[in-house]
């Protein structure tokens, strides 16, 4: 039997990542699905483990082959999405694949999967906590941290479309509330 698929979509900055990983960690039937990305590494991420990372020209090449289940442009030539062969390749072997995966994005993918999907959207308590965090990381320019807080104002009006909405106030509330709603769904 095929694994089901369990979506995280949030403004960047909210905590998905921090509660994908929490979720790795109790339930050994998931699997990440490894976004592909046209930008560049950060810190001491790793191509193949955080993200797959291609220029421009090979995203836009495998866009034009259909090898992608959705994706999404970003910004100009910054594009993020999900390779159909990596999600088929942890189905087929009866993992469930959990994704990290802008909102767009993770709505394209409910929709494609209908009742084997379950997209949870991770809400920051509010935009200054979210700017906080984000300045906090060290990682994007002021001007950067502008753009993402203006896509998350725009990504936040999108949250009703999700079946889950999660409030990432409290990193142990919220982390609790995540592992009850996955393993609802995993045992529906």
């Amino acid at each position: 039997m095929d694994g089901k698929l369990i979506i995280f979509s949030a403004p960047s900055g909210s905590g998905k990542s921090t509660l994908i990983n929490y979720l790795l960690t109790q339930e050994p039937d998931l699997r990440f699905s490894v976004s592909a990305t046209s930008r560049a590494p950060r810190g001491n991420e790793r191509n193949g483990v955080e993200y797959r990372f291609l220029t421009p020209e090979e995203f836009k090449r495998k866009i034009g082959n259909g090898e992608f289940i959705e994706y999404e442009e970003v910004y100009p030539d910054l594009f993020y999405g999900t390779l159909k062969s990596e999600v088929e390749r942890i189905r087929t072997a009866g993992w469930h694949v959990i994704f990290d995966v802008d909102v767009v994005g993770g709505l394209n993918i409910r929709k494609q999967y209908g009742e084997q999907a379950l997209a949870i959207f991770v809400r920051p308590p509010s935009i200054e906590a979210l700017r906080e965090r984000l300045e906090s990381r060290h990682t994007d320019s002021p001007e950067i941290i502008e753009k993402r807080l203006a896509k998350a104002e725009y990504e936040l009006g999108f949250a009703a479309a999700f079946d889950r909405v999660i409030v990432n106030d409290e990193i142990e509330k919220a982390q609790a509330e995540a592992l009850q709603t996955v393993r609802q769904f995993l045992d529906a």
